[in-house]
């Protein structure tokens, strides 16, 4: 064994192979512990069966849907038995008028307070709820500080750190070019404004260049940011559909805010046969409902890509607890698949990170030079 394990290779297999057996071992045990009857029942014919059991014991669309969605504290660690989470604001106002500010923690393992408790199903599952006097649930005013408000808020402090040092360095005259850290943020600072900005939005790029690289740097930092598993990484933020909208709706306010006199009159009045804009405005209603088309695109193609990513990561990784109850040989084996699948969507993740990221930018320098665009000889703004 020892002269197998020299080449570093083959010693790099053998530790990924002793780590999935580990997470094996250790998936059968909480397995058969929570539902014995599976473990000591179980047929070889009876695969499916066997499956679905494990798939009930181990709650996979539930465990996908937590890591997916929002919550009202950050979980840190956990063994079953002991709890690590840092809690957050509630702030929250009652169906009476009344506004209540306190922490998460006195929410938490299925507790009410002041009336108020996280929903555990049904189309208010994993939000704060109160009674609405007749048995049953509904949302109140909930302004809460959220796990992706928090990671919102870390992830703009990353940024800056990031940014403020590489400003610094050229705010004191420095004619050399940075290394390190302030190297890689200027080289991708020149790339998206040189290869992205400057040829998609035209003359007046600088005016909207902050915007732009702002967009890229938030979004590529939090996508890197969510494939990190341990705080203060894991938040799914470009995986919420309310982050993504509030980005698309930046671009679509800097489209139309910003847009030229050609650009409304190649709207409101195309250039196509009259009788495609009187008496019936055909064209124009189509060129409308297009403004609106545009951010939408940004929205689901960002929020899409993301969750569903971060879906199949998680959807993997229970594969190793869902086969523990279904022998040794079957768990180990579907382990290493589990675990080699992992490690290759984790490092399309990262692809797709800075993919999304930029294609986001691209589309919107695009709508925005598209807006800006002008004929020869006006002078419009």
């Amino acid at each position: 064994m020892g002269t197998i394990i020299r080449h570093k290779g083959l010693k790099r297999l053998f530790a990924i192979v002793v780590l999935c057996l580990a997470f094996s071992g250790a998936g059968r045990a909480a397995v058969a512990e929570a539902q014995p009857e599976i473990a000591s029942s179980a047929e070889p014919e009876d695969l499916h069966e066997v499956l679905s059991e494990a798939e009930a014991a181990v709650d996979v669309k539930g465990i996908v849907q937590h890591h997916l969605g929002d919550t009202y504290w950050w979980h840190i660690w956990g063994d079953g038995q002991r709890e690590v989470d840092i809690p957050l604001p509630v702030i929250v106002r009652s169906r009476n008028g009344e506004w209540s500010v306190f922490s998460s923690s006195r929410l938490m393992h299925g507790a009410e307070y002041k009336g108020f408790r996280i929903s555990h199903g049904g189309k208010y599952g994993g939000k704060l709820v109160e009674s609405d006097g007749a048995g049953g649930e509904m949302r109140p005013l909930d302004l809460s500080f959220t796990r992706n408000a928090l990671g919102i808020f870390i992830n703009c402090g990353l940024l800056l750190l990031l940014v403020l040092p590489l400003a610094r360095w050229y705010r004191r005259g420095n004619t050399s070019p940075p290394r390190g850290v302030r190297g890689a943020v200027e080289m991708l600072v020149w790339s998206i404004e040189e290869q992205v900005v400057r040829p998609c939005v035209g003359r007046d790029y600088k005016r909207f260049s902050p915007y732009l690289l702002t967009a890229f740097f938030f979004i590529f930092l939090t996508n890197i940011m969510g494939l990190i598993p341990f705080f203060p990484g894991g938040a799914n933020i470009t995986g919420n559909i309310a982050v993504t909208l509030l980005l698309a709706l930046c671009t679509f306010l800097a489209v139309n805010i910003f847009g030229t006199k050609e650009y409304w009159r190649e709207i409101l009045w195309p250039d196509v046969p009259t009788w495609l804009k009187v008496p019936i405005p055909l064209m124009p209603a189509i060129e409308l409902f297009g403004i609106f088309t545009k951010p939408f695109a940004l929205m689901i193609r960002l929020f899409a890509n993301i969750m569903a990513g971060h879906a199949v990561i998680l959807g993997l990784v229970c594969v190793i607890f869902v086969t523990a109850s279904m022998g040794a040989a079957v768990n180990a084996g579907m382990s290493v698949l589990s675990v080699v699948f992992g490690i290759f969507m984790n490092l399309v993740e990262l692809l797709v990170a800075y993919i999304q990221a930029y294609v986001f930018t691209l589309l919107s320098a695009v709508f925005i030079g598209m807006a800006r665009e002008r004929h020869e000889g006006s002078t419009s703004s």
